[in-house]
């Protein structure tokens, strides 16, 4: 490994550890995209030290068009990048990836977090092996912010886990009360479970055993129950909580109704002069509404659960995407996210009875062969 002298990065060894460790070749923009939005970042965070991973010489050809951001990052080098269509165990195969030193930072205590718009299922088996899960938590989850009618809301898991028990369910009703407090402010966040029925009979066993012990937890009066799919965008709830089979077909389904109604409304707008004066009289709100439901505003899906903060962003997004991630990270990174979960867990003794030490090191050992 190699550091920049450059007299516009930082350099050195510091005493205390980089805010976030930055994969800079992962996405499908590669480092032009993430270094533009780091410029966009520093900005928002003035005097943050950010840890930037990736091809050394591509990254000091870069550094001089961004000058903020080089203000804030220090150069690693790393010789190899993670293909997006890589498959996770041949990713933990490669020892010099830029993802691989960037969760390696995390894991020797170089940096609070990562922050990476790279391959997910890689991301998500490295950081597994890495950095390790959380006392307490048997599986990480992903987690992300949707839009909703009352505001924002946090949803998870998002795909990290097809298949889960009543167990998992409760650790991620745990981990999305932190996030929620984290990322959103929320000081007593209200958790619904996603279910066909909002009737305390709906559901098959896991569901009905999730709810029975969050009834019966310190998150009691923040569990409101059941919620249906439409419970999602109605903002019913500050968390929604759900298997990663059904959040994900749930949080694909929300895109491609957006998609939808966007090309609903050019239809409307476009298809004859009436339309198109209408749209002139209606711009104003509509622009509104577009800001509002911009998705680079909500990239930044995080990986709970684990020994440090994973923040992975969309590998489509722009600058202004990546440095939107980048503000979730740092956001859990400077509430102490990770603190306000273990606190949480403390006083989850019904989850006792969840994965073993051992059979949690059975997994990481099929994953790294």
């Amino acid at each position: 490994m190699s550091m920049t002298d450059s007299s516009n990065v930082l350099s050195g060894t510091p005493e205390e550890p980089y805010a976030l460790a930055i994969d800079a070749m992962g996405g499908d923009g590669g480092p032009e995209v993430v270094v533009a939005g780091l410029a966009v970042a520093a900005d928002r965070h003035p005097g943050v030290r950010i840890l930037l991973i990736g091809d050394e010489a591509r990254l000091k050809a870069i550094l001089p068009k961004h000058p903020k951001a080089a203000a804030i990052c220090t150069i690693r080098h790393a010789a190899s990048a993670i293909a997006m269509d890589m498959k996770p165990t041949a990713a933990l195969r490669v020892r010099d990836s830029s993802m691989r030193f960037s969760m390696d930072a995390v894991a020797n205590g170089d940096a609070l977090g990562v922050v990476s718009a790279g391959n997910s299922g890689a991301m998500l088996a490295l950081a597994k092996i890495v950095i390790k899960t959380l006392p307490g938590i048997s599986r990480p989850a992903m987690a992300a912010i949707n839009p909703t009618m009352k505001g924002d809301a946090v949803m998870l898991d998002l795909g990290a886990n097809v298949t889960c028990d009543w167990r998992n369910l409760v650790e991620f009703a745990v981990m999305g009360c932190a996030f929620a407090k984290a990322v959103l402010g929320l000081p007593a966040p209200t958790i619904g479970l996603l279910n066909v029925g909002s009737e305390e009979l709906k559901g098959d066993e896991k569901l009905r055993q999730a709810a029975e012990a969050l009834r019966e937890s310190p998150l009691a009066s923040q569990f409101y129950g059941f919620v249906e799919g439409h419970d999602i965008t109605a903002g019913t709830t500050d968390v929604v909580v759900t298997d990663g089979f059904t959040g994900n077909v749930a949080l694909k389904t929300g895109e491609g109704t957006m998609k939808l109604a966007s090309g609903l409304f050019k239809q409307v707008f476009t298809s004859s002069l009436l339309g198109r004066i209408g749209y002139l009289l209606v711009r104003p709100s509509l622009e509104r509404m577009r800001d509002w439901l911009d998705p680079r505003r909500y990239n930044g899906a995080v990986f709970v659960g684990l020994n440090g903060v994973v923040v992975k962003s969309h590998g489509g997004t722009d600058a202004e995407g990546f440095a939107s991630a980048f503000d979730v990270a740092m956001d859990m990174v400077t509430h102490g996210f990770n603190e306000s979960i273990r606190e949480g867990l403390l006083h989850m003794p019904s989850l006792t009875g969840g994965k073993s030490a051992a059979g949690q090191e059975r997994e990481d050992a099929v994953l790294s062969t």
